[in-house]
């Protein structure tokens, strides 16, 4: 068991077990309709309730939620679906004078799935009824009203409270997948409540959140708080999260308790997922006007001794797994540090305003390692990046993991100011045959009040072949500092490289590491 100390619920309590006999029936007959058939139209809810349900379902055998839907809604493409059109003057909350509201994605698409949705208040939970009426169709023929088609997902708004009355704050869509927005950015990379098996021979299995509780939030508070079951043959769970706007930032504290049915080696607990096409550092079969295309160009981790590493990305010709281990790791996250327009040229994406996630764990994790996956992809329209804590010991079937941390959606992260950050990784063609030019620029920190006198040095490694001439100098453009050095593969196919500034000992940047593949 990871995460912090939980009591041991091997043995199942006798109400877990009449929930697990009533919810697997309902799973059999209804779909994964669990809460409102056993509960009736309302119930008492409190933050046990979720846990509870997640205990039986995992004492019962697992039922896929449904996914059937008429010939019309599965056939739609994409700007089909975007015609069926939340109606905000329905949105939940709406003109009850809290901080957010909340609106629901039509099913459809890749959106198949029926995802139930419950308004918790006053220590009650009662089922969010669909209506056709709730939603503009456009172009679209509406479905039938008498149908109780039920939500695939639902996306918050923030009701005034420091941002634009209205703007998007989150929106939990497909799978187990969740994405929010900072003030001044927008939507960009994905979170997901739990990832199995990524990378990793075999099929992926994908949780699904098979149902969410909203609890209306009181007037003038910061936050909402959204309660959620999720579910897929190897593992049940409970996720309660804490939403709030918090100035230039949105935060998303997260509680999750797993209960797996079967023991879990390939866990990925905190999984980001984003996507890099190319930039600088790689340009090979390229043919694009943009400089660069990516929702992140990096991995940040602050290691528990205190080590600040950036892994630069890559989009390689085959997969590639890596894995950097740690021991109680202060944070990780995929970050885009790029924020002018003229780093990407691009005028529709906007990639200059996808935010970063850094990933704050609340309780010592222990040994494990941060599994970064690299998929080579061909165009910018599918994500190919996943960065998850993958613990060194398996979960074990029959018991709770429960693991904190706080989701900081942001444009950039919080990291130590004394040590100057990477801003750009180039990379390209030397003057000799076979051989690779490494150019790095550094900014910020130490850097920028280092004397005239002291020059700083580039201390590098290679897993393999041979790295040669190194330079480090003023760029004088800007007056930052930048590395250079030559790297010869000779015959290894991998290589594995390491630099960081230092001056008189003492470390005056972030460790850079890269994994160049021929």
């Amino acid at each position: 068991m990871r995460g912090f100390p939980v009591p041991d619920p091997t043995l199942v309590q006798r109400r877990d077990f009449l929930l697990a006999t009533a919810m697997a029936a309902v799973l059999a007959g209804r779909g994964g309709r669990a809460f409102a058939a056993i509960a009736g139209a309302a119930r008492p809810f409190d933050d046990d309730t979720v846990p509870a349900l997640a205990r039986a379902a995992a004492a019962a055998a697992y039922q896929p939620p449904s996914q059937a839907l008429p010939a019309s809604l599965g056939a739609l493409g994409y700007d089909g679906y975007r015609d069926l059109r939340y109606r905000g003057d329905r949105a939940l909350w709406a003109g009850r004078g809290v901080p957010y509201t909340a609106q629901f994605f039509h099913r459809g698409f890749l959106f198949p799935q029926r995802v139930d949705m419950y308004e918790v208040a006053d220590g009650q939970a009662e089922p969010i009824a669909f209506s056709p009426d709730l939603f503009d169709y456009g172009r679209q023929a509406p479905v039938d009203a008498d149908e109780d088609f039920g939500f695939a997902g639902f996306r918050l708004h923030v009701a005034g409270g420091g941002r634009a009355d209205g703007d998007e704050l989150c929106a939990f869509l497909g799978a187990s997948y969740f994405r929010a927005v900072a003030q001044g950015l927008a939507y960009g990379l994905s979170a997901r409540g739990l990832a199995l098996g990524t990378g990793d021979p075999g099929p992926e299995e994908f949780p699904v959140f098979r149902a969410f509780w909203l609890e209306r939030p009181p007037a003038g508070s910061p936050s909402t708080v959204v309660h959620a079951l999720l579910e897929s043959p190897s593992v049940a769970g409970a996720y309660r999260f804490v939403i709030t706007a918090d100035g230039p930032r949105t935060r998303i504290e997260v509680d999750a308790r797993l209960y797996p049915r079967v023991e879990l080696r390939a866990v990925g607990i905190a999984p980001l997922t984003s996507m890099f096409a190319f930039d600088a550092s790689d340009r090979v079969g390229v043919d694009d006007y943009r400089p660069a295309v990516h929702d992140s160009d990096g991995l940040a981790l602050w290691t528990g001794s205190g080590e600040q590493v950036w892994r630069a990305l890559a989009n390689p010709s085959t997969l590639q797994v890596s894995g950097l281990q740690d021991r109680d790791p202060r944070g990780f996250g995929l970050m885009q540090r790029k924020r002018d327009f003229e780093d990407f040229l691009d005028a529709e994406a906007d990639y200059e305003r996808r935010p970063s996630l850094w990933v704050e764990p609340r309780d010592g994790w222990g040994e494990g390692e941060v599994h970064l996956v690299e998929i080579p992809t061909a165009d910018e329209f599918h994500d190919n990046i996943v960065a998850a804590w993958r613990p060194a010991q398996p979960l074990a079937a029959g018991r709770e993991s429960r693991w904190r941390y706080v989701l900081h959606w942001e444009a950039m992260h919080s990291w130590d100011p004394a040590l100057a950050l990477v801003s750009a990784t180039r990379a390209g063609a030397a003057f000799e045959e076979g051989v690779r030019l490494f150019v790095l620029d550094w900014q910020g920190g130490a850097l920028d009040a280092l004397d005239a006198a002291t020059a700083p040095e580039l201390e590098l490694s290679a897993s393999a072949g041979e790295v040669r001439n190194v330079v480090v100098q003023r760029n004088p453009e800007d007056g930052r500092w930048r590395s250079s050095f030559e790297l010869v593969p000779g015959t290894a196919s991998t290589i594995e490289l390491r630099a960081r500034l230092h001056a008189g000992g003492r470390a005056l940047g972030e460790t850079w590491l890269y994994r160049w593949t021929a």
